[in-house]
């Protein structure tokens, strides 16, 4: 996996590689120094955000089949699309299990 890191040459100067810490340690020359730089967690915000877009695209992905009145999976769509509308008030939201065609 590849993790980014955080470079301090010999002379001062600073840079950021990423890959994996074997690769690091031969990319650099001797008097260089690194360390790895971890992201910070998501605040509640920022997961919320990203749950929603997720939901955004799955009813955009799922527009198709509205319009097809003879779909043999319309009314398990439209079941889909209410659930994915209702989902961020209830309580799986916005960590918990996302609605899924036919749940």
């Amino acid at each position: 996996m590849a993790t980014r890191f955080k470079i301090t040459y010999a002379d001062g100067s600073e840079g950021t590689l990423i890959g994996s810490e074997d690769a690091i340690k031969k990319a650099i020359s001797e008097g260089d120094t690194y360390e790895a730089v971890v992201p910070p967690e998501p605040t509640e915000e920022q997961i919320k955000f990203a749950a929603r877009l997720w939901r955004d695209n799955a009813l955009a992905a799922t527009d198709w089949v509205i319009p097809i009145s003879d779909h043999p999976q319309r009314d398990a769509y439209i079941a889909l699309r209410q659930n994915l509308r209702q989902w961020p008030e209830t309580s799986d939201f916005p960590s918990g299990t996302r609605p899924t065609l036919g749940s």
